[in-house]
């Protein structure tokens, strides 16, 4: 079994790597975000151990990166971080586990045995690339919606938005939330360029014979489904 720890602090490392390496795992290290993620991309993992902080790329964005590739590899979170709302960020992001700081190094080993065993999930090709919610179908790869008997072409940033959506149907999904997934990688737009993106994908998935699906929850965000209650 082969594990990528990505932590930044070395007296954490060292002495964590020598422990799981006894244990018969195979081990490699990174201490940055950048090469964290350069390795999961590149190699094949049965388990990322990642720090939830770190320089370049923080723990949630890599393991936001490798879902949004297909990656299944299950993930353990080791952070600082302890309320519900980081809880429920890092497994929103895709993490499978949640380990906070300080922590017993026999529970590190449970928890890992734990998400070892799990069986595989089923490998990216055999996963349809299409979402459903309601009469709403989402074709990513082609940048198409489907709605009724009506085909709609949307562009790659209304692609990634109404994905993000689809994937959390009847959640509030906050300004902020959305800033981080589907603007990740580029500067985050001003809360009137969000608006208007959204104005230009309500005018595509819906009309006036069609219920509405994004809903507005003012000062707050939007919620994706077909009612807003």
């Amino acid at each position: 079994m082969q594990i990528l720890l990505v932590d930044d602090e070395a007296e954490l490392t060292v002495p964590l790597s020598r422990v799981l390496a006894r244990e018969g795992y195979g081990i490699d290290v990174a201490h940055d975000g950048d090469e964290g993620l350069n390795l999961a991309m590149q190699h094949s993992y049965d388990l990322l151990i990642l720090d939830w902080m770190l320089p370049g790329y923080s723990g949630l964005e890599i393991c936001r990166q490798i879902r949004q590739e297909g990656d299944r590899t299950p993930v353990l979170f080791l952070t600082a971080k302890d309320t519900i709302d980081d809880r429920v960020a890092g497994l929103d992001a895709g993490a499978d586990d949640y380990l906070v700081k300080p922590f017993e190094l026999r529970e590190l080993l449970a928890r890992v045995r734990a998400l070892l065993r799990r069986p595989p999930t089923l490998e990216p090709a055999t996963v349809s690339l299409r979402l459903r919610v309601d009469d709403l179908e989402l074709d990513e790869e082609n940048q198409l919606a489907l709605r009724g008997d009506r085909s709609i072409e949307l562009s790659e940033k209304e692609t990634q938005l109404l994905g993000y959506f689809m994937r959390h149907p009847n959640q509030l999904l906050t300004h902020l939330q959305i800033y981080d997934t589907v603007w990740r990688d580029t500067d985050k737009p001003s809360s009137n360029a969000l608006a208007a993106q959204i104005r230009l994908l309500r005018r595509k998935i819906e009309l006036d014979t069609t219920s509405p699906l994004i809903h507005t929850v003012y000062g707050k965000g939007y919620r994706f489904g077909r009612s807003a209650d």
